[in-house]
């Protein structure tokens, strides 16, 4: 992950903020060795704008001038006498602290040391050998500086003259092929510049060969030993070995690298000598005894350690903030040990809170005030030295800042993505310049904070590089050119669970020669990416294909396999999963199973492995106490998929060896058993994988490019096909790309746009090794957005451009919903629907099949299509007493989907809007209404005319004429009455109470009158309505706006509502059945009797209220053109009435 990224916008700050006059040491201390009573100075000498003053720290505490202590004018420090007793020292640690008005800083550690050596550690011990073997003393001192060995015989210095004797640089005296007069007492002389030590004598007797010797095979006397030096020194390692015939000593490195030839020398018989030592010195050297002429041969191995001091390999720069903003000092150091890293403000220990922290070696600090302005310094140290760099702070006032983002909301896209999306400060939003997200992991304690700079352009960001199962708290930052806003509330999202990274490192034994003990340790949260459900077990033998699998719970942490077979080697591996499924399992390992013998051999030792650094893993074992006796080890590494190292053979007293030389990242497994004389011992196998190195070389790679070329190849209306090329870099190493698809308008959505579908959409991500992957279950007719990006060795490219792509429509895959029949006559039913559920279908057309029982089982279907715009028709010419069975199925330009199902409508006889029956069926019913509406009308008006004449002769107040439109509509107050209208309704109507009816006229057209009286007396809130009628035209609107406030309930309840009516019954229900069979193709002729306004327009469910009403409405106006004539020739003669009584 990275820490900070720049991306889209780089902040500027005006020209010359940055030009300040730094504080710098010319003269640091260093390290000095004096004498006790002998002077020192200490150096030190610094630059910057006047005043500057120096002072002095030992040991972190200031020192004051005195007469032991004097400061000298250049800033250095002058001890005339050097104490050196137990109640008082000058030695320590030293350091000067320069300061200015802009700040202070430290020097580095230097370190006075007072000469001095100890008692021998180590004293010679008496050898007694034979002649022409070898002979061999050491001893060891305590000493500041190191002290120099000498060695003495019979209290004379010993000459080195023969090629026989060598003394070694670390004390040790080697005597090759003795002779009778190397006989006497030895001693060695520890000598520094301060004092000469000698140690105790030891004696070595030689011994007269008795007879010819027998032939011997190599044997390593004193073999090199794990060493740590620090840089520049020279190190010895030691090979003695016997044998006969003498055997020829050999280097060589465990890594296969060369030994440097200008740098190493061989001393002696055999010893390594290697000055002036560096880091590319490191590693395990490898001590070869062999007799001339033969295979014979033994090895020891050491470990060469080489201590640096610290480096700082990424600086801190100095920097200019604004008040409130977010200031990030980097600093990474290398050396060995690693170094420990920390922060100084102004010569003092930073004191870290909820507003400055610090991650790993990273120090930030936000909402900065102006005490924070100061000069910070990055301490790195081990305990090779110490090295400082430093950086200054720049705070920048402004009192016009905006204000904090508002409503800040956080939706989680995968298991390492969350969208984050706000809306922009409420004040001061047209200044500002950028935005800077933070956030970081919401639990544990000292987690590190991420930060990322975006432009102004936008208002929503995803982070796609987070870890799976995690919460994150995240808060985002305003920027203008001279101020930041105030930190935005925080929010908190958890990411997703994945697969698990990897498997656990295995650990193998047999306590038998027919079981493996197989034991690891749980997966770090890191790795696991959530909670781990389960594991799985694989093994077979070598020699054997078929794999037994054993899953196990996911709190187990060991399983024994039994039953198994002797000497035999078995393949194990295992792999582990979360809830979202299984990773992929780990390379088999190999365990051979002990031989049948009826000796008893040492049991497994207990390994433990460790990781060093990135190319080394220290290896720790314990023998479990038993009667039989161990001669040694025996133990090999490889790496994981790479042939076996040989075997390297260690001591019985050895507990640890350090391997070295290996590569970063990668997976080893080690093997040890144990040596005795009754055979070998039983095996432990473990794994363990090495860290990635952090080094200036690490720091600078840089990302590798995105892949190019994505193209789309083809696809259908749910999967497309995609395919890249690899970008043109080089890389030997395993390359994995994912893919993201995301459809188009996507952060719309989120940030709260209507879109179509809104809730329906989602990021995909998928990964692939391959350079083609097919995208499935997409939705169709939706235009995506596809991307492509790179990852290799725990690196990722950035994602690559935008290839757009607009999946082709499919058929409906749902059919209407919501169908319902309603009977409106004896042989006329309404059927309603609702488009289908699906997003980013166009319906074209609407297909209704509708027969009766006796029909269907026969398999005729009757046929009526509609327009896509429809969601209602009339089924016409049904016969009484018969049930029909409807259903729907919607179609576009791709085909058709699936019918609804079936809804059954039982018509019943004889009852339909039928209020008399006299037998006057002979009339012309049809001219029948015309005539005796337009009677009615006449009659009203005639009445009303009179009344009007009657009470012109009374005083009464003025009063205009109101008037009510019943043709055609003209401009957008046409239609029903207001509500300060509703009383003309009832006069043009007088006649037509509740209790009202002609027993002459049929089928209910006085009803039809009554039942817009009603509606309109009962809804006298009405304010504006659709015209219900137009000269000429049957019209029957229905609208519903989706997303929208509901209709007025005047609207809804004059179109829908509740009626006491008996005239209208209906049977409704549905049931699955296996329909089959051909359709008639009979076409109604009669269009709808609703076009809808919108495509996304809908109706509702019709209850039995709203059926009635929509019963009597479709009587009341379903007309011919005759119809309407008469009707209005009966308005046109009251009309002429009206008017010449008023005149």
């Amino acid at each position: 992950m990275a820490n900070f990224r720049m991306k889209f916008f780089r902040l500027s700050f005006p020209v010359g903020v940055l030009c300040f006059s730094e504080l710098s040491f010319i003269t640091e201390p260093s390290d000095v060795t004096v004498l006790p009573k002998d002077p020192a100075v200490l150096d030190c000498q610094a630059h910057g704008q006047p005043p500057v003053t120096i002072k002095w720290l030992r040991n972190g505490v200031k020192l004051a001038e005195s007469e032991h202590i004097h400061f000298l004018p250049n800033g250095s420090l002058y001890i005339p006498k050097i104490k050196h007793t137990k109640e008082d020292s000058d030695e320590g640690f030293y350091q000067c602290l320069s300061q200015n008005k802009f700040g202070a800083i430290l020097s580095q550690r230097s370190r006075l040391t007072i000469a001095s050596i100890s008692e021998f550690v180590l004293h010679p011990v008496p050898v007694v050998v034979t002649v022409g073997s070898v002979a061999r003393f050491s001893c060891a001192v305590i000493s500041s500086p190191p002290a120099t060995i000498n060695w003495e015989l019979n209290q004379r210095t010993l000459p080195l003259q023969t090629d026989r004797i060598t003394v070694l640089p670390n004390g040790v005296l080697q005597i090759h092929n003795v002779q009778l007069e190397d006989a006497g007492h030895y001693r060695c002389v520890a000598t520094n510049i301060g004092s000469v030590l000698k140690s105790r004598e030891a004696t070595l007797a030689v011994n007269q060969d008795a007879g010819p010797k027998l032939r011997q095979r190599p044997r390593i006397i004193a073999g090199p030993q794990n060493v740590t030096v620090s840089l520049h020194q020279t190190v010895v390692l030691e090979c003695v070995a016997t044998g006969n015939p003498r055997p020829i000593i050999s280097w060589s490195r465990a890594d296969s690298k060369p030994i440097d030839v200008y740098n190493a020398k061989v001393l002696g018989n055999g010893n390594l000598v290697i000055t002036d030592v560096s880091t590319k010195h490191s590693g395990v050297y490898l001590c070869r005894a062999t007799t001339p002429g033969t295979r014979n041969h033994t090895t020891a191995a050491a470990n060469l350690t080489v201590l640096v001091p610290p480096n700082i390999v990424e600086k801190p720069e100095s920097q200019t903030r604004p008040r409130a903003g977010t200031a990030r000092f980097m600093c990474q150091a290398e050396g060995v040990p690693t170094p420990r890293i920390t922060w100084l403000k102004n010569g003092e220990q930073v004191h870290l809170n909820g507003r400055i922290k610090m991650y790993s070696s990273k120090l930030v600090i936000t909402q900065i005030i102006p005490e924070d302005d100061a000069i910070y310094q990055c301490v790195a140290e081990n305990e090779q030295g110490s090295v400082l760099s430093l950086a200054r702070l720049i705070v920048v006032m402004s009192e016009d800042r905006p204000s904090a983002p508002r409503n800040i909301h956080a939706e989680t896209i995968s298991s390492s993505a969350i969208l984050l999306a706000w809306e922009r400060p409420l004040y001061n939003a047209d200044k500002v310049i950028a935005y800077s997200i933070h956030y970081m992991k919401a639990e544990g304690l000292n987690n590190e904070e991420y930060q990322v700079v975006i432009g102004n352009d936008t208002t929503s960001y995803i982070i796609d590089d987070l870890e799976p199962a995690r919460n994150y708290s995240f808060y985002i930052v305003a920027y203008m050119p001279m101020g930041a806003s105030r930190m935005s509330d925080q929010v908190s999202q958890h990411t997703l669970e994945d697969v698990p990274l990897r498997t656990p490192e295995l650990s193998l034994t047999s306590h038998s020669t027919t079981d493996i003990q197989v034991s690891w340790q749980p997966l770090p949260a890191k790795v696991s990416r959530g909670r781990v459900s389960a594991y799985r077990l694989s093994y077979r033998t070598a020699a054997d294909s078929t794999v037994t699998s054993v899953e196990l719970l996911q709190n187990s942490t060991e399983y024994l396999l039994e039953g198994l077979q002797p000497d035999t080697i078995y393949l194990l591996r295992m792999a582990a999963a979360t809830r979202v499924g299984w990773c992929e399992p780990s390379a088999w390992t190999s365990h051979r199973t002990p031989k049948t013998s009826s000796n008893k051999v040492p049991s497994a030792p207990i390994l433990q492995l460790e990781a060093l650094n990135c190319t080394s893993i220290v290896a720790r074992w314990q023998s479990s106490p038993e009667s039989v006796a161990i001669q040694g080890y025996r133990l090999c590494y490889h790496e994981e998929g790479q042939p076996e190292q040989p075997d390297i053979q260690l001591q019985a007293q050895t507990n640890t060896y350090t391997i070295g030389g290996l590569d970063p990242r990668k997976k080893y497994h080690v093997k040890i058993l144990s040596v005795s004389k009754v055979g070998d011992g039983h095996q432990r196998d473990q794994t363990i994988s090495t860290p990635g190195c952090v080094s200036a070389r690490d720091q600078l790679a840089a990302a590798p490019p995105p892949p190019n070329q994505v193209t789309v190849l083809d696809g259908n209306s749910s999967a497309v096909s995609l395919r890249w090329s690899h970008p043109p870099f080089p890389s030997g190493k395993a390359v994995s790309y994912t893919v993201r698809c995301t459809p188009f308008g996507l952060m719309k959505c989120i940030l709260g746009y209507f879109l179509p579908n809104c809730h329906d959409v989602g990021i995909l991500f998928l990964c692939s090794t391959k350079q083609s992957v097919t995208v499935q279950k997409l939705d169709p007719n939706t235009r995506y957005e596809f991307v492509v990006r790179l990852h290799v060795d725990q690196m990722s490219s950035p994602w690559s451009s935008v290839v757009h792509h607009q999946t082709p429509p499919a058929a409906p895959s749902q059919p209407p919903a919501g169908v319902r029949v309603t009977l409106i006559e004896e042989d006329t039913a309404l059927v309603s629907w609702r488009e289908p559920t699906e997003s980013n279908v166009v319906i074209t057309r609407y297909t209704i099949l509708y027969a009766s029982q006796k029909d269907w089982i026969a398999g005729h279907w009757h046929k009526v299509q509609r327009e896509g715009s429809h969601t209602m028709a009339l089924l016409e010419k049904l016969e009484p007493g018969n049930i029909y069975l409807v259903k729907i199925a919607a179609s576009n330009e791709v085909g058709e989907g699936p019918f609804s199902e079936i809804v059954e409508l039982a018509p019943k006889r004889g009852n339909v809007h039928r209020m008399f029956s006299d037998g006057l069926y002979h009339i012309d019913q049809r001219s029948m209404t015309g005539i005796i509406v337009g009677v009615s009308i006449a009659l009203t008006c005639i009445i009303t005319c009179a009344l009007i004449l009657i009470s012109k002769g009374k005083p009464r107040k003025s009063s205009s004429h109101k008037v009510i439109a019943v043709g055609a509509p003209e401009g957008p107050r046409s239609g029903f009455p207001s509500e300060r209208h509703l009383e003309n309704v009832e006069a043009l109507i007088p006649m037509m109470s509740d209790h009202f009816i002609d027993a002459k006229v049929r089928n209910g057209t006085a009803n039809k009158i009554l039942v817009i009286t009603r509606l309109l007396r009962k809804h006298s809130h009405v304010v504006s309505i659709p015209s219900l009628y137009e000269a000429g035209k049957t019209v029957l609107r229905y609208e519903e706006h989706l997303g929208s406030a509901p209709l007025p309930p005047s609207s809804r309840e004059i179109i829908y509502g509740p009626l006491h009516s008996e005239s209208s019954h209906t049977s409704e229900g549905s049931q699955e059945t296996g329909d089959s069979g051909h359709y008639s193709n009979e076409e109604s002729n009669e269009e709808m009797s609703s076009p809808l306004s919108s495509r996304s327009s809908r109706p509702e469910s019709l209850g039995p209220d709203d059926s009635i009403a929509v019963v009597e409405l479709k009587q009341s106006f379903k007309v011919e053109k005759e119809v309407d004539a008469s009707l209005l020739r009966g308005i046109s003669v009251a009309s002429s009435t009206c008017q010449a009584a008023s005149s």
